[in-house]
């Protein structure tokens, strides 16, 4: 295994720039970047600090939403918050900031895309959260949450319930049944599947939805079908 870098000042300056921040401890980063696959760096990996960082986005989305939406139930706000901090929308403030250039992993790791590297991208972000909490405090931490998060806290997307209970409701509603989930396929290598998954409900057309499990691919089917018969509004992060 290839020897993995530290980072060079000028890729710290880049990531500083990013963040709104400029670390006291700049050795925090490298820490903040580097995955497990990536055994021969010597300041560690982030396994420690994405277990912080979570804590801290959920605390400073938690506080972000309740001053926001002052007449949202408690429910409500739990559905936004839970949508805020998941892996997918970690993951795309990671790819807005173009992180992948910064993340060091092991060449075993560095092959695989996609869904696979979807996670890994979502836990750099809150490792950074946690450096920079960790460097600069609450605050620091706060600032640069609300400089990626803010905007997608109003979104449609950061409203919507889970897509299989809505579905489910929505069914009953109207048909008076429920919907009924198949597998169609399942592909690819153990540490890197692909689930095809079908929802039918009597009376609408069926859907489909594809991804790296059989609940993640249950959530895509539903979500497209309730987009299809108008019941939500078309996700604002669809191709």
């Amino acid at each position: 295994m290839s020897k993995t870098k530290p980072l060079s000042m000028e890729e710290i300056g880049r990531l500083e720039a990013l963040i709104g921040y400029d670390f006291k401890e700049k050795a925090r980063l490298d820490r903040a970047l580097t995955h497990a696959s990536a055994r021969s760096a010597k300041a560690g990996n982030y396994e420690r600090l994405e277990f912080l960082g979570d804590r801290v986005l959920g605390l400073c989305i938690a506080e972000l939403l309740f001053s926001t939406f002052r007449s949202a139930s408690e429910g409500e706000l739990s559905v936004r918050l839970n949508q805020l901090v998941s892996a997918d929308s970690c993951a795309a403030i990671a790819d807005e900031m173009g992180l992948h250039t910064f993340i060091r992993t092991g060449s075993d790791v560095k092959k695989l895309t996609g869904k696979t590297m979807l996670n890994v991208r979502a836990d750099v972000v809150e490792s950074l959260i946690a450096t920079i909490y960790l460097d600069g405090g609450l605050e620091a931490a706060r600032k640069f949450i609300l400089k990626y998060w803010q905007k997608r806290a109003t979104s449609v997307d950061a409203g919507r319930r889970d897509a299989k209970t809505e579905l489910q409701e929505w069914a009953h509603a109207k048909f008076a049944t429920t919907p009924h989930y198949r597998i169609d396929d399942r592909t690819g290598p153990d540490h890197d599947p692909s689930f095809t998954v079908t929802v039918e409900v009597p009376g609408v057309a069926p859907e489909t939805g594809v991804d790296r499990s059989k609940r993640a691919a249950e959530q895509v089917a539903a979500t497209r079908l309730l987009e299809r018969e108008g019941v939500w509004q078309k996700s604002s992060a669809a191709n």
